[in-house]
């Protein structure tokens, strides 16, 4: 394949990848986003394998990683578990910047292209950068998918001084940048770059282990963010187009994305990275102050056939799904209640806030999955204001995203966060299996309130029961 043939054909790999990025920004059109991306990849790597660059012994290697690096993803996609899919894309991202790291150490040693003057110093900051996105991406989802998958605790870890260390740590990665240009041989310029790589790995698991577990879904969308940038990073290196304007594609949808979340859960971006947000529920105000930082009432049980009764009852229902519905793989079960209620003249919509579940997009891929219509997900800033006139609107599995203390309490460390309105609404049902506090690690005044029930145990069992009782 000539050379003028492999542009052409990494153009049009970056169109369909744009495609792709069109089409998952809704619902209706994500299958056809991923066929896009698919395809796009498709052709990229065909285009690379027979491309000038490529010799038939690198051919062999690159079908010996295709094959092994596609029955390990084969693999995943089996038996990776939908509310495992925060912790798989948080260490999908994790390869990303090892691959960037593992490609600027190799296109460093590699002699058989001299470079000098500008065209050296270019190369070599291009290195030095892409170096150091990657590591940080490296191992900041590492830590990620670590405090996804309950490995690592959700509290935020914050160091005495640590945004002082964090601007050492940067003063110190700039200094030996200066020396790694200024050295004239390989074994010169190699350990200033493994100084900085050291460091960038330690500021990669500082900065999230400093992050709270409320902030997750904006790190993952983050380190999605940096992994885009580690990629285009590599493609400056290996001087491929297509791996500069994927990376490009991915880095600023990635960023955009970060700021919706932000914007989302009342944040800033500075804020998340430093940490702190989801630290757990204050400490309590003494016996003498009005106020305590926990509720005070009693919660009012409810059985799955009462459950059943109200939403019978009911004209206006608003289902808000959270990790809990994800955990119980609960989502079947509810479109089966929801088809039901809607047979029987009952309006049946979904809540869906921003940052449910801990991963962007986590509970519409759910809702998708069970076939959920997509006319009936509707997004906060759209639902909200229904809330007063709905008859009943019941929780599954969510707790952060429907805690009034984000509006009432402005000492809550959710204070402030846009939150689901569901106490407005005239019966507000919360499943759960316990009264244990959400990822935040903050208490929910919701459970105390007049017109909110709980319903206690498993979400996938207790709806199967919800159903039943419907049904009958």
């Amino acid at each position: 394949m000539s050379q003028s043939l492999a542009t052409v054909a990494y153009l049009g790999a970056a169109i369909l990848f744009i495609l792709s990025l069109g089409g998952l920004s809704n619902p209706e059109t994500s299958r056809r986003g991923n066929l896009f991306g698919m395809l796009g990849m498709t052709l990229a790597i065909v285009a690379t394998m027979f491309g000038p660059s490529v010799t038939a012994n690198g051919i062999a290697w690159i079908v010996g990683a295709l094959v092994i690096g596609g029955g390990i993803g084969l693999y995943a996609a089996k038996v990776v578990k939908m509310t495992q899919m925060p912790e798989l894309v948080a260490l999908m991202h994790s390869l990303v910047g090892l691959a960037a790291c593992l490609v600027g150490f190799a296109s460093y040693v590699d002699t058989s292209i001299q470079l000098v003057g500008a065209e050296k110093a270019i190369h070599e900051v291009e290195i030095y950068v892409g170096i150091l996105i990657g590591a940080v991406t490296f191992s900041g989802s590492l830590i990620a998918f670590g405090k996804l998958n309950g490995k690592i605790g959700g509290k935020p870890l914050l160091l005495p001084a640590r945004h002082w260390l964090n601007l050492v740590a940067l003063l110190v990665v700039v200094w030996f940048g200066r020396e790694f240009l200024r050295a004239e041989t390989v074994a010169d310029g190699m350990l200033p770059l493994i100084v900085m790589t050291v460091i960038a790995l330690l500021f990669g698991v500082h900065m999230v282990m400093a992050i709270g577990g409320a902030d997750m879904p904006v790190v993952v969308s983050m380190l999605n963010s940096y992994s885009g940038w580690a990629a285009a990073a590599t493609g400056f290196m290996l001087g491929n187009d297509l791996l500069i304007v994927t990376g490009a594609l991915v880095g600023s949808s990635g960023a955009i994305l970060s700021y919706i979340m932000c914007q989302a859960m009342n944040r800033n971006f500075i804020s998340v990275i430093a940490g702190g947000f989801g630290s757990g529920a204050p400490a309590k105000k003494s016996s003498g102050d009005a106020a305590t930082a926990e509720p005070q009432g009693e919660v009012t049980p409810v059985s799955a056939s009462e459950t059943a009764e109200m939403l019978r009852d009911a004209k206006r229902v608003i289902i808000v799904p959270g990790y809990g519905m994800a955990v119980a793989q609960a989502q079947h079960t509810v479109n089966e209640i929801t088809k039901t209620l809607r047979d029987k003249g009952v309006e049946v919509r979904f809540a869906i806030h921003p940052v449910a579940g801990r991963m962007p997009g986590h509970m519409n891929v759910l809702l998708a999955e069970a076939k959920v219509p997509y006319d009936i997900v509707m997004e906060m800033d759209e639902i909200n204001e229904d809330f007063p006139e709905t008859d009943v609107a019941i929780v599954i599995g969510a707790n952060d995203i429907v805690n009034p203390a984000a509006q009432d309490d402005p000492d809550s460390p959710i204070a402030g966060m846009p939150v689901l309105e569901v106490w407005k609404a005239k019966t507000s049902i919360v499943m759960k299996r316990s009264m244990a506090s959400g990822y935040a690690g903050v208490d929910n005044p919701l459970f105390y309130k007049d017109n909110n029930r709980m319903l206690f145990g498993d979400a996938k069992k207790m709806l199967d029961e919800v159903l039943a009782a419907l049904k009958a």
